[in-house]
């Protein structure tokens, strides 16, 4: 079974997909509430995003210091801000950085909100949480709003983030999101590469399509 993600590439689905999202949509979880434009990776049919949420729930993040890598429409970052943690939220996107600023005004939670290319601008700090939701088809995006969705033809995206992780000298809680729907041999062999190891720590299907949270640390015992 193709899952909703796949089935929007279809010429088809794309083409109502694009209508749909014409103008900026409102999206909510609990009591909080983000617009989501039109240039921005979209929580409202897609899984990802939901399942964090309620999987982040379950934290105890209060004064937790918590970095969302890719934070898209923010409400990730958000939530676990108004759970009472420290976060930051990075993304290469200006649109959905400079949505989330107006965000968190409209709903009374500190973020604080980077532009930054994975760890690129991210200060050297520890921080106790790191949450990753990853383009991870294989295609070369053209622009901005395609690296939400595309990690490049040869898992570019990967390859960086994993190298970035393994240089890191903290010993960090790194969570991300992947489907089964993704090449998960090549993001694992591309992981293991750069001596960093994974454990699936929550499954969750939805529609008939797998979701797995998987915690990333360094090629030591979890």
């Amino acid at each position: 079974m193709r899952t909703f993600i796949k089935r929007i590439i279809d010429p088809f689905i794309q083409f109502w997909f694009k209508k749909y999202y014409k103008k900026p949509r409102r999206f909510r979880y609990t009591d909080i509430e983000v617009l989501v434009y039109p240039e921005v990776f979209p929580p409202h049919f897609t899984f990802s995003t939901k399942i964090l949420l309620n999987f982040i729930k379950e934290l105890d993040l209060k004064e937790k210091t918590f970095l969302e890598l890719g934070c898209g429409s923010g409400i990730i970052s958000l939530f676990a801000s108004s759970k009472g943690a420290k976060v930051t939220a990075t993304d290469i996107n200006k649109i959905a950085l400079n949505a989330l600023k107006e965000a968190k005004i409209k709903n009374h939670i500190e973020v604080d909100v980077l532009y930054s290319d994975l760890f690129e601008n991210v200060s050297k700090q520890q921080f106790d949480f790191i949450f990753i939701n990853p383009p991870y088809y294989p295609r070369t995006p053209k622009n901005v709003q395609e690296k939400a969705w595309f990690c490049g033809e040869e898992f570019e995206y990967f390859q960086r983030l994993f190298q970035q992780i393994s240089k890191r000298s903290f010993n960090e809680n790194i969570y991300m999101i992947l489907s089964q729907d993704c090449n998960l041999k090549k993001i694992f062999t591309t992981l293991k590469k750069n001596n960093l190891t994974h454990i699936c720590i929550h499954e969750k299907k939805v529609s008939g399509e797998k979701n797995y949270i998987y915690k990333i640390k360094k090629n030591e015992k979890l």
